[in-house]
């Protein structure tokens, strides 16, 4: 008998317990396992006795075995042949579609790339018009700025000419009253002619010295006011020429204005056509977005139908160790109706 009360049974659960575990059910494994009981010999007749009953378990189901492996043998093949099919079919499928999104996308980027060029060269445009309108700006400050300086210069002139008709009627005034003086003084020399005769033609002579001196001053007044008048007809001329000219500036600035507008509005038409087309690269990568979400989904099916056939597998050796344990309670029962039949003899 066995030592410490051991028996088939038990040293059968350290064995099934160490094979669970990954570990070889040795002799010491297996007594270490049972507590450090039973003798080894006792635990390796025991073993013994487990090891030929599983070969000849193993024996008695390789027929069953074989059979069953023959029938899901086609059905695993055909599964697995459909699920590559169907994996390599949706492959093909999403390969197709990721080239022509590709392609798609290339040409979206291209026409992108298209109009930012566009769009930078109108850019430019606008900043050179900008420029040359600024340019013309300042050029029509200046001119209103000589412009107010010609006025303000005709207006001193007018001025000058003002003071100077002022002087021209002061000494006209000087000489009429001395004419009246001379015509009075005439009028007197009538009753003293006789007695002041050399005094008055003295007076007489200085007096038409003077008026000989006030008529050259009035000649050279004259001149003046001629000299005068033509810098004032000079400063007109100048001023309609530079008149003319800022209503030229002002007709180049309308122009150039208009021409601004024009290419504002076609910046405006490109940032609206990059904008479409941007749209059309959400949608498109909304498209390649579902597009791998149908491959992931795919992808998952393809899975599933790998992780049933792994289950398929599962349940047959599941099957198979069902009948073969079945087999050993076959055997057993036909081992204990033996041993019965015996005591009965």
């Amino acid at each position: 008998m066995a030592r410490g009360g051991i028996n088939k049974a038990l040293v059968m659960r350290a064995r099934q317990a160490l094979l669970a575990r990954g570990e070889h059910p040795s002799i010491d494994a297996v007594r270490i396992e049972l507590g450090n009981t039973g003798s080894k010999s006792t635990i390796h007749r025991y073993l013994k006795e487990l090891e030929e009953s599983e070969a000849e378990q193993a024996r008695g189901a390789v027929a069953l075995s074989d059979e069953l492996a023959a029938l899901i043998a086609p059905l695993a093949a055909r599964l697995q042949g459909e699920a590559e099919e169907t994996v390599a079919r949706m492959r093909q499928q999403c390969d197709a579609e990721r080239a022509e999104f590709e392609a798609r996308l290339a040409e979206v980027q291209e026409q992108i790339r298209l109009l930012e060029e566009q769009a930078g060269s109108v850019a430019a445009q606008l900043q050179a018009e900008t420029k040359r309108h600024q340019h013309s700006r300042e050029q029509l400050q200046q001119a209103e700025v000589e412009q107010a300086r010609l006025r303000q210069a005709n207006q001193d002139q007018a001025a000058h000419l003002k003071d100077r008709d002022e002087q021209v009627r002061s000494l006209e005034e000087k000489h009429r009253h001395s004419r009246e003086a001379l015509e009075h003084y005439r009028q007197a020399s009538k009753e003293q002619r006789e007695q002041e005769q050399r005094r008055h033609e003295a007076q007489l002579q200085q007096v038409q010295m003077e008026l000989r001196q006030l008529q050259q001053t009035l000649i050279l007044k004259q001149d003046e006011v001629t000299q005068l008048n033509r810098a004032n007809e000079r400063l007109a001329s100048e001023n309609a020429y530079r008149t003319q000219e800022l209503v030229e500036q002002r007709e180049r600035l309308e122009r150039q204005a208009g021409e601004l507008a024009a290419l504002h509005g076609q910046l405006v038409q490109s940032h609206a056509a990059k904008e479409v087309l941007q749209e059309r690269l959400v949608l498109l990568q909304s498209e390649a977005g579902e597009l791998k979400a149908t491959l992931d989904t795919q992808r998952q099916e393809a899975q599933a139908l790998h992780i049933g056939l792994a289950a398929a597998n599962t349940e047959l050796q599941l099957l198979r160790q069902a009948i073969a344990g079945e087999q050993e309670r076959a055997r057993q029962a036909s081992e204990e109706t033996a041993a019965e039949r015996q005591e009965d003899f």
